[in-house]
């Protein structure tokens, strides 16, 4: 008979956990008959000893079973992207509505900030009256009508992952690749997929500083999730600066539009067209990859992908005019600040860490759960890697609450760009690896 004495047992000497192990531990999880301990110990156990893939693959299929699995009854496939975070990413809000003016059906479950990172919820928030969290009815109603809702998790999906999550955090195995990679997926194949990309972030602004371990996710990723049914490949992309201008949920809510109702170039398009060309041409809606990401550019540049945005925002509570007025709806900074260069050069690393964790600091993240964000704060006209500037020339702007705060950020954004006189480094490429 499996129950926690067994299953930790089987960790503890080295034996493979069967499918059944698996399942049992995940509905424990899920209604509480694991102990704290218990699960603490579970955990410990996977973070030492590692999983072999069929233990892993079993466990993110029971940890996805382990709630609501969502169906859906639309017309053509249904597509999602994850990204392991970073600095300035804002993808999700161009590529969802972009993937649904392709064909796709975009059911986008996603998450709020985690440490220096900005949160695709807390972008959305800073919208006035928009709601994030759906219930299945209004969540199914707003992608069968609009093609895409980016909304939060219910309580009932994967709740075996929100109570592991919650005791991995107090018992210093949230670095496992085994939990990652079952947390994850399991959120995501909850959704109902046929289809996902993952975006892997390597550099100074992501969790993963070593193109090593980002490979060694990835690949855990695709071999999980595709094992799991849901064809699905991964990119792994630079995160050595930010991938948008700005850091700060109003402030890269607007860099959204600005590519949306302007031309669509930037960082933020190309990666956009890496991920969607890689999902339109797996799910048969495009002739292959360059031909998906062509179609990719091509809906953001001609209002078509603007026109799914503006339906999903009043769809979810935000204002109807939202596209065409989009500045007067975005809340502003009491105090502007631009910070300037001291010496000129060339810029040749920036702390996208040390950046994200001084949006932070001004209120634009959260340093306990129970934080309330200002989704105004935030750094804006952040400068690129390989740029040449002049002394007086800004840095960055500084989008504050307070003066004080403004002048706390200002150090800070000084501290985290470097400047050499001479030597122009290459910046590099946006996209190091596909895998899968």
């Amino acid at each position: 008979m499996t129950d926690a004495r067994s299953v930790l047992a089987r960790l503890r000497h080295g034996l493979p956990l069967s499918q059944a192990d698996m399942v049992w531990t995940a509905a424990a999880l899920a209604d509480g008959v694991l102990s704290d301990a218990q699960a603490g110990a579970f955990a410990m156990g996977v973070c030492t000893r590692g999983l072999e893939e069929p233990e892993r693959v079993a466990l993110t299929l029971a940890m996805r079973d382990s709630g609501k699995v969502l169906a859906w009854d639309v017309n053509g496939p249904v597509l999602d992207k994850h990204s392991t975070g970073g600095v300035g990413d804002c993808v999700s809000l161009l590529l969802a509505p972009a993937l649904a003016a392709c064909g796709a059906y975009v059911p986008m479950i996603s998450g709020r900030g985690l440490g220096h990172t900005g949160g695709t919820l807390d972008k959305l928030e800073a919208i006035p009256g928009l709601v994030t969290q759906l219930d299945e009815a209004r969540f199914h109603a707003v992608v069968a009508e609009v093609g895409c809702a980016i909304v939060g998790a219910s309580a009932d999906i994967a709740p075996a992952d929100k109570r592991l999550y919650a005791v991995r955090d107090v018992t210093s195995t949230v670095d496992s690749l085994d939990l990652i990679t079952a947390s994850i997926l399991s959120k995501k194949l909850a959704g109902g997929l046929e289809g996902l990309v993952l975006d892997v972030k390597v550099g100074s602004g992501a969790f993963m500083k070593d193109i090593g371990a980002a490979r060694d996710l990835a690949q855990a990723l695709v071999s999980t999730a595709n094992a799991a049914g849901c064809k699905t490949t991964a990119v792994i992309s630079d995160m050595s600066q930010p991938l948008a201008p700005s850091l700060g949920n109003a402030l890269e809510v607007a860099d959204v539009m600005r590519v949306l109702t302007g031309k669509p170039t930037g960082p933020l398009v190309e990666l956009s067209a890496v991920l969607g060309g890689i999902l339109l041409a797996d799910a048969g809606l495009a002739e292959d990859v360059q031909a998906g990401a062509d179609a990719v550019v091509e809906v953001l540049g001609d209002g078509r992908a603007a026109d799914r945005f503006g339906q999903m925002i009043a769809a979810m509570g935000g204002p109807v005019h939202f596209v065409d007025n989009w500045q007067r709806f975005l809340p502003e900074a009491n105090v502007m600040r631009e910070i300037s260069a001291r010496q000129a050069g060339y810029v040749t690393a920036i702390d996208g860490e040390a950046l994200g964790l001084a949006v932070v600091s001004m209120g634009g993240g959260r340093r306990v759960q129970a934080d309330r964000i200002d989704p105004a704060v935030g750094l804006g006209q952040v400068v690129r890697l390989g740029q040449r500037v002049e002394r007086g020339q800004p840095l960055a702007v500084v989008h504050a609450a307070r003066p004080d705060a403004a002048d706390r950020a200002a150090a800070t954004v000084r501290a985290a760009i470097t400047i050499h006189p001479e030597d122009a480094a290459k910046a590099p490429d946006l996209v190091h690896e596909r895998i899968g």
